[in-house]
């Protein structure tokens, strides 16, 4: 990763983190304060989507050229979005908790949520249990492939249809985010830069990740 990347994700989380308790807020009916988790669930999950997409890009890339640095990075990619959609999973709970009065609904985007991370985490169990290393590398870049669109369908389709009874904005036949006209700009300018600020942390993260991975191989390869 480049080091003006990096820079620019350190310098984008200096200006999110204290914006994100300390900055104004518009204080809408039911959310009151609460809609300070815009920064962190909401963002979690637009981050993720980009991983995600990197990782399955990889994994056509390694299917294309067999090239074992592309599985490596996809896998690195996933590991770090799943973390991702684990902390979005746990924000969104304790927001629904103030604002629904639970932890959980029947809400199919929360159901969808949760199915994608039971599939991702089925990713990573489909990859411990295949010995060989090519064979592994391409079950991995289908499975992830087909993850992704399931995800999509589950998390993007699927809540948006005006027949399906969502609680989320934008789903449903809510009214998104994008449409509160008192939503204070100043929101705005922090909420973009937060989606720019994690998927960048999380790119540094994976490719961290990946390094090592790659260490720890050429260690033991030498022993």
């Amino acid at each position: 990763m480049k080091n003006y990347l990096k820079i620019a994700a350190i310098l984008t989380m200096i200006w999110v983190i204290p914006m994100a308790f300390l900055g104004e807020v518009s204080v809408q009916p039911v959310l009151h304060e609460t809609i300070r988790n815009l920064y962190w669930h909401v963002t979690m999950w637009f981050s993720m989507f980009v991983l995600l997409l990197a990782a399955v890009v990889h994994g056509i890339v390694y299917l294309r050229t067999n090239n074992s640095l592309n599985d490596e990075k996809s896998l690195a990619l996933t590991q770090v979005a799943l973390v991702y959609g684990l902390i979005g999973i746990a924000t969104g709970m304790i927001w629904a908790r103030f604002t629904w009065d639970t932890f959980w609904t029947k809400d199919p985007q929360l159901n969808g949520a949760a199915i994608t991370i039971l599939a991702y985490l089925a990713y990573m169990v489909l990859r411990s249990s295949i010995s060989d290393a090519r064979k592994r590398a391409e079950i991995s870049a289908v499975y992830g492939i087909f993850a992704f669109v399931l995800m999509v369908v589950l998390i993007v389709i699927l809540p948006r249809m005006q027949d399906v009874d969502s609680l989320h904005p934008g789903k449903g036949g809510n009214p998104g985010f994008g449409n509160y006209k008192d939503l204070k700009n100043d929101m705005r300018l922090v909420f973009y830069p937060a989606i720019l600020g994690w998927t960048l942390m999380g790119f540094w993260m994976a490719n961290l990740s990946f390094r090592i991975q790659r260490l720890t191989r050429n260690t033991n390869a030498t022993h």
